[in-house]
């Protein structure tokens, strides 16, 4: 289904002074418009910045969220070649802070005994640092570094499912980073050139259940910088969707619906993505690594399969074919009691 919201050139607020959705808040922008004032509706408000920085041989993945309920700052490291990975989080439950940014340019903190997180706002970007007393064993720290080139877009949708459940996404790709894990005694380093970081913001008020496939990636076609976004499952009948790819910086908002074609009993599977009714997206993503999880905590619970693996295809941008060759990304499949 194809479905064009209007386009949001100016501030404006996600809520009412009931907390309920604004009206005028829905659509999508090329820019982080909203500001994202949720109150009331306990315990159903989600808020979330969940940052993933992929380089030329593994990845680093930091959250700090914030489910009403619990907050928790959590962090996982995959090596490619070899498969070593870990993961490591920290919840509190019921918490006072963290008091996450209504903004997408704010600063984020989480601090426990056992972990501290900071996505800092600085003028070329966010400075993250990262500290966990033991992960896998061993202390660790990074500091990276995460460049917005001026002008550079990004993809930024409301997702209305009601007046009262509604989610505000703002999704960045293709921001060029640099950095430093400290891992017990070993050092491993984010390359100039060859390090991208995504974020993931999300700031609204949920249902119960919910499902969700996400795919993204960012990397290079020759010279061009390409990047997308693609979602489904959770915006299905919404009148939304949080469909879109990056070109050299600029945004081009994918209007219909995305299509994920993947085996639900095995996810190692190759899978397939492609627009409903045009030739704009056309890839088959091929994993390698499956980061498999699952909570049941009675009245919460979860099952994530998320995949890593790499990219191939075309992607049509004003008519043009763009081709993806290997490219590095991800693709999962969601679903929660939460």
């Amino acid at each position: 289904m194809t479905m064009a919201q209007r386009e949001i050139t100016s501030e404006c607020l996600l809520c009412k002074d009931n907390g309920e959705l604004n009206p005028d808040a829905v659509g999508w922008s090329r820019r982080p418009f909203h500001v994202c004032n949720l109150h009331k509706h306990f315990p159903r408000k989600k808020k979330w910045n969940y940052w993933c920085v992929t380089g030329d041989r593994f990845l680093l993945s930091a959250t700090i969220a914030h489910l009403d309920y619990l907050s928790l700052g959590a962090i996982y490291f995959l090596e490619y070649d070899t498969g070593r990975f870990a993961e490591q989080a920290a919840v509190k439950f019921f918490p006072r802070l963290p008091r996450m940014a209504e903004t997408v340019d704010g600063t984020e903190h989480f601090s426990s005994r056992a972990a501290n997180l900071v996505f800092e706002c600085i003028e070329s970007g966010v400075a993250m640092s990262l500290a966990f007393k033991r992960f896998d064993g061993k202390p660790f720290e990074a500091s990276i570094e995460i460049k917005r080139p001026p002008g550079t877009e990004n993809l930024n949708v409301v997702v209305p499912w009601n007046k009262r459940l509604f989610q505000f996404t703002s999704k960045h790709q293709c921001l060029p980073a640099t950095g430093t894990l400290v891992w017990g005694n070993e050092k491993l380093v984010f390359a100039p050139g060859a390090s991208f970081a995504c974020l993931d913001f999300g700031r609204g008020v949920w249902p119960y259940n919910t499902a969700w496939n996400w795919a993204a990636f960012s990397g290079y076609s020759g010279a061009d910088v390409i990047g997308i976004n693609m979602g489904a499952k959770w915006t299905d009948g919404a009148g939304a969707n949080e469909n879109g790819i990056l070109l050299n910086g600029r945004l081009h908002k994918i209007h219909e619906d995305i299509v994920f074609e993947y085996d639900g009993n095995d996810f190692m599977r190759p899978w397939r993505m492609r627009t409903q009714s045009s030739q704009t997206v056309r890839l088959e993503f091929a994993p390698f690594y499956e980061k498999a999880g699952a909570l049941n905590l009675l009245v919460i619970s979860a099952k994530t399969h998320q995949m890593f693996g790499r990219f191939s295809g075309i992607l049509r941008v004003d008519g043009k074919p763009i081709a993806v060759d290997n490219v590095l990304g991800w693709a999962e499949e969601h679903q929660a009691r939460w």
